[in-house]
């Protein structure tokens, strides 16, 4: 590269010596090399001077070059021309043959120069391109800025030789949060100075400003290094700031490591603007759902408890009719009607209170052990009197109790065949089983049009209704099966969904014995039919 000012600095010694070491040893060895043509005959070998002109501005550019080419003249006149180790010339055709050969040297070490720059920038562009790309599929194939930017902030080091890159993300350099560093865990630095990267409006090229940093209210040193910032933006709002870090006796970064730093600070900038975009959308997409579940599960709440209320009121007002002459049968069916309905609107509002304890984790459930037979049959004989349909109840294999808590398993199951009720069959069976691996399985199914199989995975969503397609009547609010599957998760138990061997949905509900088989007394496993509701024995897993 060409001898010129990098990053506003002049070279520094080193390299002036460097490039001055390489023009003289190029031209001791063109001088070496004439030395040697001239026994063979040759008269005329100063153009070998113009291979050291090439191979300086080659290596070094346009100045060596020139520089070389005049040493070159001078070092051909004074070891090769008479009078011989003096710079005088008696004889035009040597004035000629020195003018030309300073001619062509100095045009052909432009030309060289301007070859190996031109070089040089192609290759440089080339390494631009390429670590902006980095950055750019960094930024794109993560969701947020903060997970892009460590990924960033190390192609960023890597690409600009900085020692330390940080990121943050704040309206003041005071207010600023690191969101990434590539030092993580080390303090930050407290410069005596900053380098902040002043950008120009159009495509006038971006210049580095020194300022100083004031630090008489920091009790510590201020470090012996230049901190580079440059401001994340976009639409003239402050959003951040990318910090770089280099030792204050290296150079400053040059025009591609501003280039990249400049373009990597605006691509995080609208990396942060998609990103506020995208949680202003999300933010407005959840409050307009939020809105809907809230509509929807106002009109649901209100038709269903209008219904029962409507029945209620309907038969308490016939009852309380003097001029209606009730009978037996009459005035029992009345009082059947009032606490069915009583039942549901009970149901229902236990359904809310258990869904908000559900997510309010409120949830504390007493386990105990719990003798299915029993428990099964109260649920379905209460649930049953409500209904016309066939209630099939199979509990003919000896099952262990079960730990949980009466009242959540009553209303689990009792939503269960509730469910089966309103949007199964004519026929609803009850089953229980012990599996291979232990726990106790309560089925519930129907025959039904049954579940599509792709909402078998959302049945138990808040909210969430499945029904065949064209289905006119109301289908509830949609809380029966969230509900469930709160309250047996709170037992620490398992429920699952799929289709039934009957030809409609099937709900399991899988909850632990309360004795374990392996612990159980001798005397338990002799009897199959025997079931032991006792507490588990001391040292029992639960």
């Amino acid at each position: 590269m060409a001898i010129t000012r990098v990053g506003g600095r002049l070279p520094s010694l080193a390299s002036t010596a460097l490039v001055a070491a390489s023009i003289t040893g190029a031209l001791i060895a063109a001088s070496a090399a004439i030395a040697l043509l001239a026994p063979l005959g040759v008269t005329h070998a100063a153009p070998v001077y113009l291979l050291a002109v090439v191979a300086v501005g080659m290596r070094w550019g346009t100045v060596p070059a020139v520089v070389t080419s005049v040493a070159a003249f001078l070092a051909y006149d004074f070891l090769f021309v008479p009078p011989l180790y003096a710079f005088t010339i008696n004889s035009p055709d040597e004035w000629l043959n020195l003018l030309l050969l300073l001619a062509v040297a100095l045009a052909i070490g432009r030309l060289v120069a301007i070859q190996a720059e031109h070089a040089e920038e192609v290759a440089q562009r080339a390494r631009e391109a390429q670590a902006l790309f980095g950055i750019s599929r960094a930024l794109a194939e993560t969701r947020t800025v903060e997970e892009a930017a460590p990924v960033v902030l190390e192609r960023l080091a890597a690409a600009t030789a900085m020692d330390r890159i940080w990121f943050g993300l704040g309206a003041t350099p005071t207010e600023e949060k690191t969101i990434a560093d590539t030092a993580p865990g080390q303090p930050l630095p407290v410069p005596a100075w900053q380098v902040v990267l002043q950008r120009s409006p159009g495509n006038e090229p971006a210049r580095w400003v020194r300022m100083h940093v004031a630090t008489a209210m920091v009790r510590r040193k201020a470090d012996r290094a230049t901190v580079h910032r440059v401001r994340v933006e976009a639409s003239g709002e402050a959003l951040g700031s990318v910090w770089a870090l280099r030792a204050r006796d290296e150079r400053e970064p040059d025009r591609a490591e501003t280039r990249i730093l400049s373009a990597a600070a605006d691509q995080l900038g609208q990396a942060i603007v998609r990103d506020q975009a995208g949680l202003e959308r999300t933010n407005a997409e959840i409050a307009r759902r939020g809105e809907a579940l809230k509509t929807a599960l106002l009109d649901s709440v209100s038709h269903d408890l209008r219904t029962p209320l409507a029945t209620i009121r309907a038969a308490a007002g016939s009852m309380l009719d003097e001029s209606v002459a009730w009978t037996a049968a009459d005035q029992r069916e009345a009082f059947q009607a009032i606490d069915t309905e009583a039942e549901r609107m009970g149901r229902l509002v236990r359904n809310l209170l258990d869904l908000s304890r559900i997510e309010g984790g409120a949830l504390k459930p007493e386990l105990e052990p719990c003798d299915l037979d029993d428990l099964v049959t109260q649920v379905v004989k209460r649930t049953g009197a409500a209904t016309t349909k066939h209630l099939l109840v199979d509990l003919s294999e000896p099952l262990p109790p079960v730990l949980a808590d009466q009242l959540y398993l009553s209303q689990v199951l009792a939503n269960l065949l509730e469910n089966a009720i309103r949007h199964g069959g004519e026929s609803i069976r009850i089953r229980a089983s012990q599996r291979p691996d232990g726990l106790v399985q309560i089925s519930v199914e129907d025959d039904g049009p049954g579940v599509p199989k792709a909402a078998l995975p959302h049945l138990f969503e808040k909210f969430y209704q499945a029904g065949p397609p064209g289905e006119g009547k109301r289908r509830g609010m949609g809380i029966g099966m969230t509900v469930v599957e709160g309250l047996t998760r709170a037992m620490r138990g398992e429920v699952e969904a799929g289709r039934s061997e009957l030809g409609g949905l099937r709900v399991d509900v899988r909850l632990r014995p309360a004795l374990v088989p392996d612990e159980a007394p001798e005397s338990a496993a002799a009897e199959p039919g025997a079931t032991d509701v006792s507490a588990p024995a001391e040292g029992t897993a639960p």
